[in-house]
Parts: C-alpha cells; sequence; structure tokens
C-alpha cells in the first residue's frame, strides 16, 4: 500500500495546480472556468483525505528518519501545515458553499484567506510527502 502516499502526493500537487489555475481565470472574468477548476480541486483534495486517512489507518504513524538541521525544517513544515490542513477543511466547504448558493460577496470575503491557506496546504503537503517518502 506504499503507492498511496505518491497517488495522495498527487492528488494534492494537482488541487495545488487547480487553485492557481481556478483563481487566475476568476482574475481573468472567467467565471465558468474558474469554477471548474475550483470545484475539481475541491472534489482532488477530497480524495486526498480519504486516501490520507485510509493510509494511516492501515499502515499507522511514518516517523521522519531524517537528523540535524532536516529534522528542524521538517517539523517547521508539518506542524503549521498540520493545523492549516486541519483549518481549510471547514474553510474551502463554507467558500464552496457561498459560491454554489450564489453568495458571491461572503464567497469573495472568505476566499481572500481559503486560498492561500489551501495553496500553503497543498504545497507543504507535497514537501512532507517528499521528506518522508523519497
Amino acid at each position: 500500500m506504499f503507492w498511496l502516499p505518491e497517488l495522495n502526493a498527487s492528488l494534492n500537487a494537482s488541487s495545488g495546480v487547480l487553485l492557481v489555475a481556478g483563481y487566475l481565470f476568476v482574475r481573468r472574468g472567467r467565471i465558468r472556468a474558474h469554477h471548474w477548476c475550483m470545484v475539481s480541486a475541491f472534489v482532488f483534495s477530497i480524495l486526498f483525505l480519504v486516501g490520507y486517512v485510509w493510509f494511516h489507518f492501515h499502515e499507522g504513524v511514518i516517523r521522519y528518519k531524517g537528523t540535524g538541521w532536516l529534522r528542524v525544517v521538517y517539523f517547521s513544515i508539518l506542524i503549521p501545515h498540520t493545523i492549516l490542513a486541519t483549518a481549510i477543511v471547514p474553510l474551502a466547504i463554507i467558500t464552496l458553499m457561498h459560491a454554489l448558493r450564489g453568495r458571491f460577496d461572503r464567497h469573495r470575503r472568505i476566499a481572500r484567506w481559503t486560498l492561500p491557506i489551501w495553496l500553503f496546504v497543498s504545497v507543504t503537503g507535497v514537501t512532507v510527502y517528499f521528506m518522508l517518502f523519497r
């Protein structure tokens, strides 16, 4: 089952790319493309979360084996990643629900916070994967 972290990292990276594309689309007024990028990013993130929980349910905790300054770097990335990964779940759901309900003023207001946090979580998630498994 050690192929699952690779798939999860790919889903996480894909979500990050879709978030950036969706942001660029909305800045250019391409609302429909923005909509599909963001919904796809959300779906990829849900698939990641299912794979992540499945993997850790079956494999348990994976301990970082690095030492020295790399260990400090790893935990400096992992700690904020973990905290913000917990926060991004309700933020992403609320942001998406506002958009789907046509409450675009609320959507914009919360999306200003959701996007950078979600991007941070995606990028640091892939970084943690590489530090643990590569």
